[in-house]
């Protein structure tokens, strides 16, 4: 069955004087570029447009059906307790009413039945509050990465997901974009086009790589701050991918990058920063961050495009932020430098780290790759596990892996905080030479509080169970036996912070900037 536009668009609306009457309140007609959204007080009806896009294609009834149930399928993987269920409209188009499954022969169209939330619950609406609280971003950070790590893993020889899907999918946007913009912005999008084409051989290669080793899988795909809804308490993804099977099998850093980009592009980059951290200590990914910046201007890119299209189509809505200018933001180049924190257990290198963080930088957590790199997880207790990960050997092995990892955020283009005590000078000596190796500016980050402080915190800390570290008194006594000072020839690389006294990170992120200008490597 065809229908087109403007009787998709009678239907919507006939449909919504019919659920008025049947739920017996008022019924908002809201629209997207690819759906009527018909909202009752307490559900929420979508009704797909007879659409037919570069990415789409919902002309008939058959395809409209199945993708309702793709997206009912699809959506109850991260959001059960929003999608209910998929209804026939049955009757006329001037008198359309919802049916049973039973009726389903006598369907003239389909819609997908979902708990209303309240307005104004997205995230979008959130951060233009200034409501979205950074714990929030932090649990969905890690609720997003066990769901990646957990979900379907694209087949070697299945064509999701390859270099060339993703180089498609990049034109592909470029493409329809550029006829949408005004001639200064099609030159903007031109330049970012070159951006990508000088990067491409590189991005190939990566994409290839990150295809073969299990990070194309079955993801979202539409990852944006309005997809993201808060739901008691917590942020819940909603609305993913449904009618494009290469837009939701993609590379997780793909998904993860849409939500990070839409947070600089709202103006948050302290939240995108920290989502992103939160994200990479459960799945340890950090190698894929050669390709999350490409991910995240073609995100932008794919958010510019849909605002285009529904102002092609006339459709009203909030305004939005630039995200034509956010791409060409997030295009630029940083400048990756390499700072490492010296301090004994409670001394605040964790707390500074992750403030420092938030202004532009990417931690490795020592606490949280030790653990790793011997099957536990971030608040596992190694003692429970029967492990023993704290002696010699344990720890080098995790400086040299923390080494390694920073080498890789270094060449991705990073800045870079490494998280660790740092207590013995071939430690430190280790990721100067790094630093020096990449001739990028080496810090030494130099936390320090009163000793009973420092007590008070590692009880405190070990007390609530809510930190990877595992720090006693004891582990305390002996650190406080063995570390070696800073020596006089490392001082030029300190920044000195006593951390029982006030201290802000912005100032503290500029003087680690300042130091690191014509210091390469820590000369």
């Amino acid at each position: 069955m065809l229908i087109d536009a403007d009787e998709s668009a009678d239907l919507a609306a006939a449909l919504c004087r019919a659920l008025g009457v049947a739920e017996g309140g008022p019924v908002e007609h809201v629209q997207t570029h690819l759906s009527h959204l018909l909202l009752t007080p307490t559900h929420a009806y979508k009704l797909k447009k007879p659409l037919h896009l570069p990415f789409a294609d919902f002309r008939t009834l058959q395809a409209r059906r199945h993708f309702c149930g793709e997206e009912l399928r699809l959506n109850q993987r991260l959001a059960p307790m929003l999608y209910r269920d998929i209804l026939p409209v049955v009757g006329s188009a001037k008198a359309p009413r919802l049916g049973s499954v039973e009726e389903a022969g006598n369907a003239i169209d389909w819609v997908l039945r979902m708990r209303r939330f309240p307005k104004g619950s997205e995230a979008d609406a959130l951060v233009r509050a200034g409501a979205l609280l950074p714990a929030q971003v932090d649990a969905f950070a890690v609720h997003l990465a066990r769901f990646h790590v957990g979900a379907p893993v694209a087949p070697p020889d299945g064509g999701r997901g390859t270099a060339v899907q993703v180089e498609q999918a990049i034109t592909g946007v470029l493409d329809t974009l550029a006829p949408l913009l005004g001639e200064a912005e099609r030159a903007r999008l031109a330049a970012l086009r070159m951006w990508f084409s000088a990067q491409q051989p590189l991005l190939a290669q990566c994409w290839a790589v990150r295809h073969a080793t299990g990070h194309v899988r079955e993801g979202h795909g539409d990852l944006h701050l309005g997809n993201v809804v808060l739901l008691e308490g917590a942020l819940t993804a909603f609305d993913c991918i449904e009618f494009s099977p290469p837009l939701r099998w993609i590379d997780t850093l793909a998904d993860a990058g849409f939500f990070s980009m839409d947070l600089h592009a709202h103006g948050r980059s302290d939240l995108a920063w920290r989502f992103l951290d939160g994200y990479l200590a459960v799945t340890g990914d950090y190698a894929g961050l050669a390709v999350l910046r490409p991910y995240e201007v073609y995100r932008a890119l794919v958010r510019a495009m849909a605002a285009r299209l529904r102002a092609a189509q006339g459709l009203a809505g909030t305004s939005g932020p630039d995200y034509l200018a956010c791409a060409e933001r997030l295009a630029a180049p940083l400048a990756p430098r390499l700072l490492i924190t010296y301090g004994l257990s409670g001394s605040g290198k964790s707390t500074l780290a992750a403030a420092l963080l938030e202004q532009g930088a990417v931690r490795l957590r020592s606490d949280v790759e030790r653990k790793r790199l011997y099957g536990l997880a971030a608040l596992d207790s190694s003692a429970a596990r029967g492990v023993d990960i704290y002696t010699s050997e344990a720890s080098q092995r995790t400086f040299a892996h923390l080494r390694q990892q920073a080498r890789a955020v270094l060449q991705a283009g990073y800045p870079v905080i490494v998280d660790a005590a740092f207590l013995h000078r071939r430690e430190r000596d280790a990721f100067r030479a790094l630093a020096s190796e990449l001739s990028v500016p080496f810090t030494i980050l130099h936390c320090h509080a009163d000793p009973q402080q420092l007590r008070e915190r590692v009880l405190r800390r070990s007390a609530a169970g809510t930190d990877p570290s595992e720090a006693s008194l004891a582990v305390l006594a002996r650190q406080q036996d063995s570390a070696e000072p800073l020596a006089p020839d490392e001082q030029a690389q300190v920044l000195d912070v006593a951390t029982d006294r006030a201290w802000d990170a912005v100032a503290l992120c500029g003087r680690w900037q300042a130091a690191g200008r014509g210091a390469e490597g820590g000369a």
